[in-house]
């Protein structure tokens, strides 16, 4: 997803292509996620551009706008996959470009501008997965900040220094109990911290991102407010090219996930990845130490961690699981059904685990009982072939089988 840096990219190239020039022609493609989500659509979107002027382009975090030279300003958002691309420029910021991306127009695009000029320039809005916004909003220029969507999110690390100081920071982490990572992602406390920039912002402060965010020491709500501005200021001052990041950035090293040897640092330290906040977040366990209480689902991960750094691999733990027992059944002390089990492992420890998967699968099935139509069908003996019933098919009997019908003659014969 883009974030700060890379939205500063977009910023960067419509100020230099576009800002100060007047929009002579809009091509536009009806998308009723992108334009529809947000109260607008692509015909509203292309007569309140065409023919207007740009005066400048802005930005907010994550969220984008031209200021024209009259209401309604386009405010956007790139989503997951969003970009905007332009016909005489390349803005790409961390791959070379694909002879396929330098066709014209280009794939997934959702709005093309044509600005005058001695040189023809185009700017198109391009969204593979649909998670972009495009939204028109009727206010003043420079009164944007303070309407819906842009005021609903907090302070930009950038642009707005003198709000977030390390008293505002204080503040904010002390009055929720949330893993600092969520709580640096959420776009309502701090505007333009995405997935990479808040590994980065953690991993250069020392902090681990499953700790809670009203457990920190003021020293470290100031190391981690030094480092939130310091990362997202390079991020911005470098428009998002990762190839300008400092060398000991968490950054540059952390692209290896699932790749053998390759998820180290250039020290040696090991890279993991945890589910903090629904979001993967990349952590170094020498650095990143846990200082204060965490997150319940996660508290005996300290131990893994421990392992993971010395490369030593973790063997899956075995959870004892509730069973519902039978009627009529006593229940067992758990020390004794613990004790019994472990004998049942020394003995034999195919059989017991087995044994074990079995309670915990029918755990389950009981509860989803109700839900089946018939129990599945048993395996019949030989001998009991000749004793099921006749099937019903259609309403009426059917007698058995050739196969079951002659095996019974064989056995009548054989007794007379």
């Amino acid at each position: 997803m883009p974030e700060i840096g890379e939205v500063a990219r977009i910023v960067h190239f419509l100020k230099k292509h576009v800002a100060g020039k007047i929009i002579e022609n809009v091509r536009t493609q009806e998308d009723d996620i992108i334009y529809g989500k947000v109260g607008t659509s692509a015909t509203a979107f292309a007569a309140a551009m065409n023919g207007k002027k740009v005066l400048d382009a802005r930005q907010q975090g994550k969220y984008f706008w031209m200021v024209m030279d009259s209401p309604p300003h386009p405010v956007m958002h790139l989503g997951m996959s969003g970009w905007i691309k332009f016909s005489n420029d390349d803005t790409s910021y961390y791959k070379p470009v694909k002879e396929a991306d330098s066709e014209w127009p280009p794939k997934y695009w959702k709005f093309i501008l044509e600005v005058d000029g001695d040189e023809k320039c185009e700017a198109a809005f391009v969204d593979p997965r649909r998670l972009g916004r495009i939204r028109l909003v009727d206010a003043d220029g420079e009164q944007l900040r303070n309407t819906t969507p842009l005021k609903e999110n907090g302070p930009d690390p950038v642009i707005d220094k003198d709000i977030l100081t390390q008293e505002w920071l204080v503040k904010k982490l002390k009055s929720k109990k949330v893993p600092i990572k969520a709580l640096l992602l959420d776009q309502a406390n701090i505007s333009g911290v995405g997935n990479w920039v808040g590994d980065e912002v953690l991993y250069q402060a020392k902090i681990h991102p499953e700790q809670y965010s009203n457990t920190f020491s003021e020293e470290q709500v100031k190391t981690l407010h030094d480092s939130l501005i310091n990362v997202c200021d390079i991020a911005v001052s470098t428009r998002g090219d990762s190839s300008q990041f400092p060398d000991d950035w968490l950054m540059k090293h952390r692209w290896g996930k699932g790749k053998k040897d390759a998820n180290k640092l250039p020290n040696g330290d090991k890279i993991i990845f945890l589910k903090v906040g629904g979001r993967t977040s990349a952590v170094v366990p020498r650095v990143q130490k846990k200082t204060g209480e965490v997150t319940a689902d996660v508290k005996d991960e300290s131990a893994s961690e421990t392992k993971n750094a010395a490369g030593v691999k973790d063997e899956p733990e075995e959870e004892a699981k509730p069973t519902r027992g039978k009627r009529g059944a006593k229940a067992v002390p758990a020390a004794k059904a613990n004790g019994s089990a472990s004998k049942a492992k020394r003995g034999r420890p195919a059989k017991a685990k087995k044994e074990s998967e079995d309670e915990a699968s029918d755990a389950g099935d009981e509860e989803l009982a109700d839900e089946d139509e018939e129990p599945a069908p048993k395996k019949a003996k030989k001998d009991d072939a000749a004793k099921e019933a006749p099937v019903k098919k259609g309403g009426k009997k059917v007698a058995a089988t050739k196969t079951e019908t002659e095996g019974t003659r064989r056995r009548s014969t054989r007794n007379k």
